[in-house]
């Protein structure tokens, strides 16, 4: 640890309340001193107004001023990362992940989800991805590193650090941190399903690949037989290979980024699916759905994030509203559509009124037959509902 002994945040009277229910974030609002030398990215003390020990959280700069990793009396031991990884491990060994040879990827510390809030940790057939989310894990990289191989020893090729969005530590030290932590290797092919995948860890969106989607995609390969498929955002083309998988006798892919057309093209021929009848399509999907005809009767619409914060919900709402709103009116008779958002500030309330919404201005007969949400190896902290990010419904339209 950097520190032996911890500088201290004292919350205000009655605002101890949401630690006690272990909700991993402190606003800063509800701080009123701090004892000691403190700066962003310190690990704290937490205490109650009367001085009470509430846990310990990674002091950061923002409106979310404190990310609790511990609650309780328990003081950070030596072993206390190792420890979150081998709890972490143990979720995933439970799940049939860590010793899977159909599926050699997973989602392996999932921030709050985890215990561990700024972290994200994606395990790709030997390559352990890190994205720091936050000052103090981005401080604690090598340290994590360290721990990981205690757990990891015969797993991982290497461990890898790719920067997330910039905090003021990263730009300060100009990605001090970026890069291999320990080992080295080059892009990685995955199997998922038995399907396999290339991953650009390195340059990919997020870490690589989208394996918050594995179970939904594998859901929309049951259902595609014998149909025509649209991809919307197809990004590395997965619902698109999953669809050929299962049946699909025709499938389009839509992506306003060359590269993810390039990768969709890969994958579907490293499947042996590259002579199946299939385009991948450089375009706005918005303006593809747009134009076509009643074509599909299968469609997947899985969006980038509309709204990353909370100014940006309205504009989210009309947008995911009229995407949806397109491709219900667009839809043959007898379609399902995969429609997600992934945007945190929509909640799935939110989500399944906007569908609604669509549905009604789109002037078509729709059937709600499935919810649906991130893997479990993307798992929520019952005490954090927010984690639950990723939001799915599964329409048949008629």
């Amino acid at each position: 640890m950097r520190k032996p002994v911890y500088s201290s945040i004292i919350l205000k009277k009655g605002k101890e309340e949401p630690v006690l229910r272990k909700h991993p974030w402190i606003f800063s609002g509800a701080i009123a001193h701090s004892e000691g030398e403190v700066q962003a990215g310190d690990i704290v003390a937490v205490l109650s107004h009367d001085r009470k020990l509430l846990g310990y959280g990674l002091l950061e700069e923002g409106s979310i001023a404190v990310k609790m990793i511990s609650f309780g009396t328990s003081p950070i031991e030596k072993d206390f990362w190792q420890k979150k990884f081998e709890t972490a491990f143990s979720l995933r060994k439970a799940l049939g992940l860590t010793n899977n040879r159909s599926t050699t990827a997973y989602r392996f510390i999932n921030s709050e989800g985890d215990g561990m809030p700024g972290l994200v940790a994606d395990y790709y057939n030997g390559v352990m991805v890190f994205q720091a989310q936050s000052t103090g894990m981005q401080i604690l990289l090598h340290t994590l590193a360290e721990s990981l191989l205690s757990v990891y020893p015969n797993h991982l090729r290497a461990i890898y650090s790719k920067p997330a969005e910039y905090t003021n530590y990263s730009v300060k030290n100009n990605n001090l941190n970026e890069g291999f932590l320990w080992g080295n290797a080059e892009n990685v092919v995955i199997k998922e399903n038995g399907f396999q995948f290339e991953v650009d860890f390195m340059k990919g969106q997020k870490t690589g690949f989208f394996l918050d989607q594995r179970e939904n995609r594998e859901m929309m390969r049951r259902y595609a037989i014998g149909r025509s498929v649209l991809n919307c955002f197809c990004y590395t083309g997965a619902f698109s290979v999953y669809a050929f998988g299962g049946g699909a006798i025709r499938v389009d892919s839509v992506d306003s980024s060359g590269t993810a057309i390039e990768n969709c093209e890969r994958n579907l021929q490293l499947n042996g699916f590259d002579a199946f009848p299939h385009s991948c399509i450089k375009a706005d999907a918005l303006k593809y759905l747009d134009d076509m005809k009643e074509e599909y009767d299968l469609i997947i619409l899985d969006p980038p994030a509309f709204a990353k914060h909370s100014h940006q919900k309205a504009n989210a709402v009309r947008a995911y509203r009229h995407i949806n709103r397109l491709a219900i009116r667009k839809a043959k008779p007898g379609s399902f559509l995969f429609t997600f958002s992934c945007s945190q500030v929509i909640d799935s309330s939110l989500f399944s009124g906007i569908i609604l919404s669509a549905a009604i201005e789109a002037e078509r007969e729709v059937k709600l037959l499935h919810h649906l949400t991130q893997g479990p190896d993307h798992p929520v902290s019952i005490f954090h509902p927010e984690g639950e990010y990723l939001k799915g419904i599964l329409l048949y339209i008629f």
